[in-house]
């Protein structure tokens, strides 16, 4: 198919890829709506990784998630994420997608989307210098050399159409909707909408019901998978003790894996709720959604405060709020202008500068930001819906 015809073309089954992680997964639901309006009849599927098809079975505009065993491929050596993959390829091929549009970018989803045997395969482009020469912007060498900068892995081979981008310098959803002038997408705002189960709902009020007790709500979530993220427990605990001083319900939030770093923080302000480890996805949204404010590092929960149209203020180091932050909410980050950040390194061990971006940070300095913000924003309404 020619590439004209892309933007004409009645495409009547599409799937849409993208496996990971919960930024990247909800960043590309205002693709997802776009696609639904400008292809109302069409069947379409989402192909995900275990973990966010709780996340993502319950939206309407979705009409199958499709689950890639991601899970199975920590033991590469055992048959067994093999046969699954065949059989995944297989289920595919079936499906006789004519769309396919891969915005995960990497070895395994663009072989997954050669799988189909789709006539319409799109991806990003493959890296190109010329996207850095676009950008006024001085990054530091390291930034340039581990931030995102096109499909990886010789992904872009799998692809009929590539998306082009002009310069590197927007925001994650404004790149994956870029896609938009190549298959006539309309030309209204992003739309994050989602749904979140009655029971998801159901069980978070029931976890608050003493708790919160009419109480404003801060959701804290001081995790991350990066260690360089991680803005101090210390930090957190002083701008929790502040506001359950304040009246507030402190409520804190994580995966299992950072349960730990939620404990040390719940040991350091009492009066805390710590809820990490015990939600689900729906769950951790439906938490989100009932916050007066959530505070974070670069992490999925603030891009479900930004989904929900929840305040949020965000620590920023290692990367950049421009490719990643709180999409259009310039004053919910909190930032050092250092000249080593962004540096896009994810280990503590490889920062020569004792991770002075996050450091530099002062407790003071969020609970003013929390407050000025809550200043301005009296309760605004939620934009999930509930299902």
């Amino acid at each position: 198919m020619q590439a004209e015809q892309l933007s004409t073309h009645d495409f009547q089954r599409i799937l849409l890829i993208k496996l990971s992680a919960l930024g990247d997964v909800l960043h590309t639901i205002p693709v997802l709506h776009k696609l639904c309006r400008r292809y109302p009849s069409a069947r379409i599927d989402w192909l995900t990784t275990s973990v966010f098809a709780d996340l993502l079975r319950h939206q309407p505009a979705i009409s199958n998630v499709i689950e890639f065993a991601r899970h199975e491929w920590s033991r590469p050596w055992r048959w067994s994420p093999y046969a699954s993959a065949g059989r995944l390829a297989a289920k595919l091929k079936a499906n006789h997608y004519d769309l396919v549009i891969d915005m995960h970018g990497q070895f395994r989803s663009a072989l997954l989307t050669l799988a189909t045997g789709a006539s319409a395969r799109v991806g990003f482009d493959r890296p190109r210098r010329e996207l850095w020469k676009a950008s006024s912007r001085i990054l530091p060498a390291s930034a340039r050399n581990h931030a995102w900068q096109g499909a990886r892995e010789g992904s872009w081979l799998a692809y009929t159409h590539h998306i082009q981008l002009p310069t590197l310098d927007m925001h994650a959803v404004d790149r994956y909707l870029s896609i938009g002038s190549m298959l006539g997408f309309d030309a209204g705002p992003a739309d994050f909408s989602f749904v979140i189960p009655d029971a998801a709902s159901t069980r978070i009020d029931a976890l608050l019901a003493k708790h919160r007790n009419g109480a404003k709500l801060l959701v804290v979530a001081p995790g991350s998978i990066w260690e360089t993220k991680r803005w101090r427990v210390a930090g957190f605990a002083e701008v929790a003790r502040h506001f359950v001083r304040q009246a507030f319900a402190v409520v804190l939030t994580g995966s299992q894996r950072e349960r730990a770093v939620c404990e040390a923080v719940a040991a350091a302000a009492a009066g805390v709720l710590n809820l990490a480890g015990e939600t689900n996805l729906s769950e951790l949204g439906a938490l989100i959604q009932r916050s007066t404010l959530c505070l974070t590092n670069d992490s999925g929960p603030m891009h479900l405060a930004v989904a929900l149209g929840r305040p949020v203020v965000s620590i920023f180091g290692p990367t950049d709020p421009l490719w990643v932050g709180p999409y259009r909410r310039p004053d919910a980050v909190l930032k050092a202008d250092l000249p080593c950040s962004p540096c896009y390194l994810r280990a503590l061990s490889r920062c020569p500068h004792n991770h002075a971006c996050m450091e530099e940070i002062s407790a003071a300095a969020v609970i003013d930001r929390i407050e000025n913000l809550l200043a301005r924003h009296v309760n605004p309404e939620p934009v999930a819906i509930r299902g």
